[in-house]
């Protein structure tokens, strides 16, 4: 029996190139057909590498979850750290991770560095699952949180001292005095840090 053309290129390929349109314009941008149009290709022929585009962003999301082992056994505030570059390197990513499967060979070498991380803590495995769960929720808001002030052109500095001015009206009434306190000591004069806030996050789950 006579065997078919070989795909014209691997899946590895497709999926680069779906990450390229995503962390170009977006992933509402990518679609079978715009892929298509890229790899320069028949719409129909990616089915060939994947099921459907829900697969493909599985795809996408492990393909890019590479972890560099020359970083070895990073702590939690390490692995946090990498999330958020990560996710800064492909503004697409915190959209895509709610409410899916991820069981890709990357993300599991994720979750088994987390868990690794988290074995001090001596928590049941559950409770070690929610805990990773939870940071990757608050770094996928912390990037969107500062994506969203890039594309509005707005600075760290900025954003605090207005947010800053606008508590300042509404201490002044003295209807806030708990409020009026804070901003007396100054404590929210800076942008924060990433790193103090996840570390924070780290101890308040962990601790």
């Amino acid at each position: 029996m006579p065997r078919g053309r070989p795909p014209a290129r691997t899946r590895t390929q497709v999926v680069a190139a779906a990450i390229a349109v995503a962390d170009a314009e977006g992933l509402d941008a990518l679609t079978m057909r715009r892929l298509a149009a890229e790899l320069g290709a028949g719409p129909m022929s990616l089915y060939t590498y994947v099921r459907d585009k829900e697969e493909l962003v599985d795809l996408m999301v492990d393909q890019v979850s590479e972890f560099d082992p020359a970083l070895g056994q990073p702590d939690l505030l390490g692995l946090l750290v990498w999330q958020r570059d990560l996710m800064l390197r492909h503004p697409w990513l915190p959209s895509a991770l709610p409410n899916r499967g991820l069981a890709g060979p990357n993300l599991l070498a994720y979750l088994e560095r987390g868990l690794a991380a988290l074995e001090p803590a001596e928590l049941p495995g559950g409770a070690k699952m929610e805990i990773l769960a939870l940071l990757t929720g608050f770094v996928a808001s912390y990037v969107t949180n500062e994506l969203a002030q890039a594309r509005a052109g707005v600075t760290g500095s900025q954003r605090v001292r207005e947010h800053v001015d606008r508590l300042s009206e509404a201490a002044a009434s003295g209807a806030y005095p708990r409020l009026a306190a804070v901003l007396a000591e100054g404590g929210t004069a800076a942008p924060p840090v990433f790193e103090d806030v996840a570390a924070r996050m780290i101890a308040g789950l962990v601790g």
